[in-house]
């Protein structure tokens, strides 16, 4: 009897499971779309779409776009160039990159950057980046004949700098920078509705030039850090992008174009455990040209998994408007080279689930020896820790003098050598006090 009961109430568990999966393969993408849709409705922007130059919201690709673009507070790559400006002189290592982002339909973005610091100046970085946006322009007359092609086109370029203050060895420092940016938008010739010929300049009239900058900064400390490293567990950002204004009607009437998708955003990342990094960011966007618009903000929030120095798994969600975005991706290093591939299931950006795939490689061009004078500096401090713990105070001083020479912000070094100078003052007391009795 108890087989029998037990075998009634697995079928019916079965049963019902099977009704369950049948019901849910029954409902449509639409249906989907719809409770998503009622249940972040109040989310809905109604000013979104009226800026111009929306190519400059696209991500470059790769791991920013796995992490869910939440990069504001993170930073930790070429990427910065997009969100934040003032890690340029944080970043490690000199890094040349190339980005592939397939968009919407047919619209792609390609992007070629590039970033240094300086060896003598160690916390003064430059970079800068060339963005291209591009999707197929075609053109029909009335009776569905092709009558012109060609691409709608959106060109940036970028020039970045950033310097990190008074950074060292416990208080990494105040990181600001800024990006200038110039960016052309090239709208086609189109045709005459009678005689079918293509105007020359006509596309000229709607064409615009943009000139804006990001300003941004970065702090980093630690807190709450359960392993051993140089590197700060915890950042934190801010910046403002895209600060500026287009025009347009050239060959026409020269007037002011549509507001630029200006945003302030704050970021977050949080390193709690070496293998894991969590980023969140808020995004507030602005119309510069008209601020009784309330612009409704955005959330992001990403996390990686480093599971060994050269492979990582990225994951991200981005809220923006009433449909979510969901990524993922792997991110390799071999031999210096650095791939990125991110999977997105886009809401945000389309009626209907759209999946896209974006791509990235950096060369890591070396840190103009920086880790070298890190490790010689690290190697005298050693050195003069054990010349302390025999009590030759004065070879102490002169080894940490030396470390200082290299980095003269290494506070282990500043700290061992005011405990050496008090430890010399004291015996010398002690001596003097043992000579008067």
């Amino acid at each position: 009897m108890k087989k029998k009961g037990y075998f009634i109430r697995k079928s019916t568990v079965l049963i019902f499971l099977m009704l369950f999966c049948s019901k849910l393969q029954a409902a449509s993408i639409t249906d989907a779309e719809t409770v998503i849709g009622d249940l972040f409705s109040s989310l809905t922007d109604s000013d979104e779409g009226t800026t111009s130059f929306r190519s400059l919201l696209i991500p470059f690709g790769g791991r920013t776009e796995s992490l869910g673009n939440a990069y504001t507070g993170l930073c930790d790559d070429i990427s910065y160039l997009r969100f934040n400006p003032a890690a340029g002189s944080i970043q490690k290592e000199t890094q040349i990159a190339l980005f592939h982002n397939s968009w919407i339909a047919d619209s792609k973005l390609e992007t070629l950057g590039f970033t240094t610091r300086f060896k003598n100046t160690p916390h003064l970085s430059a970079g800068g980046y060339l963005s291209c946006f591009y999707m197929p322009f075609t053109e029909y007359n009335f009776f569905g004949d092709r009558v012109a092609a060609s691409y709608y086109t959106e060109t940036v370029a970028a020039l970045n700098a950033s310097y990190n203050l008074l950074a060292g060895y416990d208080f990494k420092g105040l990181a600001a920078g800024i990006t200038l940016k110039a960016g052309w938008r090239g709208m086609p010739d189109y045709t005459d509705n009678d005689s079918g010929a293509i105007i020359a300049g006509s596309g000229l009239s709607q064409s615009a030039l943009a000139v804006m900058a990001d300003i941004g900064f970065m702090l980093q400390f630690n807190f709450l850090k359960y392993y051993s490293s140089r590197d700060s567990n915890v950042r934190i950002g801010i910046s403002a992008q895209n600060v500026g204004v287009s025009i347009t009607g050239f060959g026409n009437s020269i007037k002011l174009d549509d507001p630029l998708p200006t945003t302030v955003a704050a970021g977050i990342s949080l390193k709690f455990i070496k293998p894991i990094t969590l980023s969140f960011d808020f995004v507030q966007p602005l119309n510069l040209m008209d601020f009784s618009h309330y612009r409704i903000p955005y959330f992001n929030t990403g996390l990686s998994i480093q599971f060994a120095s050269y492979i990582s798994f990225l994951a991200g969600f981005s809220l923006k408007g009433a449909n979510p975005r969901i990524s993922s991706g792997f991110e390799f290093e071999v031999a210096k080279i650095r791939l990125n591939m991110n999977y997105t299931l886009d809401l945000t950006t389309s009626l209907a689930p759209l999946n896209r795939i974006s791509l990235s490689a950096k060369i890591l061009l070396g840190d103009k020896g920086r880790s070298i004078t890190d490790a010689q500096v690290d190697e005298y401090y050693q050195l003069g820790l054990k010349y302390y713990a025999d009590a030759k105070w004065e070879d102490a001083i002169i080894v940490w003098q030396e470390a200082l020479k290299l980095n003269k912000r290494f506070d282990p070094a500043i700290q061992g050598i005011q405990s050496a100078r008090y430890q010399i003052e004291m015996f010398q007391q002690i001596r003097e006090s043992l000579m008067l009795d």
